[in-house]
């Protein structure tokens, strides 16, 4: 059942949870929304031993947006989540869903443990988030969300952007300025225990950026998991996920 939250801004997010137990807030990649992603097949299978919130980020599925964005707004979200659901969490997050996670964090959101999927790391404007505001400025969001997933590194049997990405491709540029805000200065401010995930089967930037990542974290932790490209099974993860946040 979806449920609603009003963000600092005044935005409605939209979330559900399944489960019983600890809770886990669940925050996805770029273009991932709760029926467009892998979050509630993670959500399920976690749901046996915490309750797990996943949500839609602004401008996705039932969400809001509020203009203009910022990184700031987007970690009000999360903390407003946080806090609809009983005002402390461990956090999943994916891909760049793990740098919202990390500036919450930062900024002192209450999160017990979090878990990051291979984080992209950035810092400083990138010439991607000035091409992607050109696209979408222009209205050309399919081609915004193919140059997106073509500039990321996508192997190019994964590259083609389906109906539901296109649907959300503005927000790409949101996860563009995410990774440009994100410093290695910041994640060392970051106190929250965290256990940094990466597959066996990801080729390019993202497994050293994870190393780099667990190395600027004070309290950081590695896990490399057999899988595919940018994804592990479901059982796999979840049994990762589950030990960690049996540590706090």
């Amino acid at each position: 059942m979806t449920e609603t939250v009003r963000s600092a801004d005044g935005t409605v997010i939209a979330f559900e949870r399944v489960g019983a137990g600890p809770t886990v807030v669940c925050v996805d990649a770029a273009g991932g929304y709760r029926e467009h992603g892998p979050m509630r097949s993670i959500a399920a299978a976690l749901a046996d031993d915490f309750t797990v919130v996943t949500y839609d980020r602004r401008g996705r599925g039932e969400s809001g947006d509020t203009a203009p964005y910022t990184v700031e707004r987007e970690i009000d979200d999360l903390a407003a989540v946080i806090a609809a659901a009983g005002g402390r969490a461990h956090v999943y997050a994916f891909s760049s869903g793990g740098l919202v996670a990390l500036h919450a964090a930062a900024a002192g959101v209450p999160i017990d443990r979090m878990a990051l999927f291979e984080p992209p790391l950035g810092g400083g404007e990138s010439d991607l988030t000035q091409e992607m505001r050109a696209l979408v400025g222009a209205g050309s969001h399919e081609e915004a969300a193919a140059h997106f997933l073509a500039s990321i590194g996508v192997p190019e049997e994964y590259a083609t952007p389906d109906p539901g990405l296109i649907a959300v491709a503005p927000t790409l540029v949101y996860d563009c300025l995410l990774g440009d805000h994100t410093s290695l200065d910041l994640i060392a401010r970051v106190r929250t225990p965290t256990l940094v995930i990466d597959s066996e089967g990801t080729t390019g930037p993202l497994p050293d950026w994870a190393v780099t990542i667990v190395g600027a974290l004070p309290d950081g932790h590695h896990r490399s998991l057999p899988g595919s490209w940018h994804g592990v099974d479901d059982a796999d993860l979840v049994d990762a996920l589950s030990r960690f946040y049996a540590q706090s």
